[in-house]
């Protein structure tokens, strides 16, 4: 691990795309090495996330004027692909961390974002807590925002707050008494803040998505960011948060490929009724191979593609870029939804009754996929998509598109 500093010296400063990309594939080589172990025992990744901070990449995308690297979209969601292909739940760790910094970005006051922007870059991780059990809506939100002279207490409880657990800070969904949403950007080690580990889902077991209790949480003004207002004009944050989840399944659907491709080369005789000694040479595992890694590919480049939208749209934001880049990330979930699923079921098809053994960890790729693809309908997205072409109906402007 020479290649990467470690959590007793200073942060790494990443300064160009290319850097960003090379230390992404160093990282995903370092935090494959025991993936199946953190998954069989459920070990929360705490020193392998210290190596991932301290490599610098959490702060690429802090704009250059405030000393980040301001990499481009594409390369943002490639870095999250390949550490999502190594360890899908570590890959998803980030996710609401760029989510809070794009947010940062567009509603930040100029002293907000100076200061917020160089806790990351000094190593410091946001994580999140957005959502909320027993709504009405996934969009109702109950957490409370109320002045106390001139500070804010905080009272409710989050769930599904990926990265909590791990984080430094913890942008936070709140009502205000106006009934406005802001975030406000909370101190993890702060009186009040209980980060409780009861994530249970069967799949991306060690993201630690549980829960988050705010008790009379007092927070300071210059903490709060407005957070409603970013959906109530063309902002490119709604396709910036989808970009991420687009690029985790993709990850996890190369993982998966990856994993079949192995399996297959190195078994021989699957199922005693093929008729060929090796599983290479059975043309029907050569077309359901084929066409896989047709999608997968179609997948990786949409992916690309939509980066190279949202790049536009956040160089020059208007109702049309933002439509499009919502839409051209659309068009890379829906697909990388589909293809992570099919990667894990074609895995267990080929590989038989030993991709459920656990030593070998082969079903993490469909339990993560079948668990992080149920984050937004996909049915949606191709609703959208469909609007968005048929009757030129730009997609509603949230977080979910």
């Amino acid at each position: 691990m020479s290649f990467l500093p470690q959590p007793h010296e200073p942060v790494a400063v990443i300064q160009t795309d290319a850097q960003a990309l090379d230390v992404a594939r160093q990282l995903a080589v370092y935090l494959r090495q025991d993936c199946v172990l953190r998954d069989r025992e459920r070990r929360l990744p705490h020193p392998e996330l210290e190596v991932f901070s301290h490599s610098g990449l959490w702060g690429i995308s802090v704009p250059k004027r405030f000393g980040g690297a301001g990499v481009s979209n594409v390369t943002l969601a490639q870095v999250i692909r390949l550490i999502a292909q190594a360890d899908a739940s570590i890959g998803q760790i980030p996710q609401n961390h760029f989510y809070a910094l794009e947010v940062l970005r567009v509603n930040g006051d100029p002293a907000q974002q100076q200061r917020l922007f160089a806790e990351v870059l000094a190593g410091q991780r946001f994580g999140n807590a957005l959502a909320e059990l027993g709504t009405a809506t996934a969009h109702d939100r109950t957490t409370r925002l109320t002045r106390d002279g001139d500070h804010y207490r905080i009272n409710g409880r989050k769930f599904y707050a990926t990265g909590a657990i791990y984080a430094q800070r913890i942008p936070t969904s709140v009502i205000d008494e106006l009934g406005v949403q802001q975030l406000a950007f909370v101190a993890a080690n702060i009186p009040g803040v209980s980060v409780i580990d009861d994530w249970s889902g069967f799949g991306q077991r060690t993201t630690g998505s549980g829960s988050v209790v705010f008790d009379n949480v007092l927070v300071a003004a210059v903490d709060v960011v407005p957070f409603q207002a970013a959906f109530e004009r063309p902002t490119p944050v709604g396709p910036l948060a989808q970009i991420l989840h687009a690029a985790i399944d993709t990850g996890i659907a190369r993982a998966a490929y990856e994993d079949t491709l192995h399996f297959v080369r190195t078994r021989t005789r699957p199922w005693i009724d093929s008729g060929f000694d090796k599983a290479s040479e059975d043309p029907l595992t050569l077309k359901t191979l084929g066409q896989l890694g047709i999608r997968l590919k179609a997948a990786e480049a949409l992916l690309e593609r939509a980066g190279e939208f949202l790049d536009r749209a956040q160089t020059e934001t208007t109702a049309q870029s933002v439509a499009a880049a919502s839409i051209a990330v659309a068009e890379a979930r829906a697909i990388s939804t589909e293809v992570s699923l099919a990667a894990g079921s074609t895995l267990f098809e080929l590989a038989g009754s030993q991709a459920t053994l656990a030593e070998h960890g082969l079903d993490r790729h469909w339990r993560n996929a079948r668990t992080h693809t149920l984050h937004d309908p996909v049915r949606w997205k191709y609703h959208a998509i469909g609007n968005y072409y048929l009757n030129d109906a730009n997609p509603p402007l949230r977080g979910t598109i």
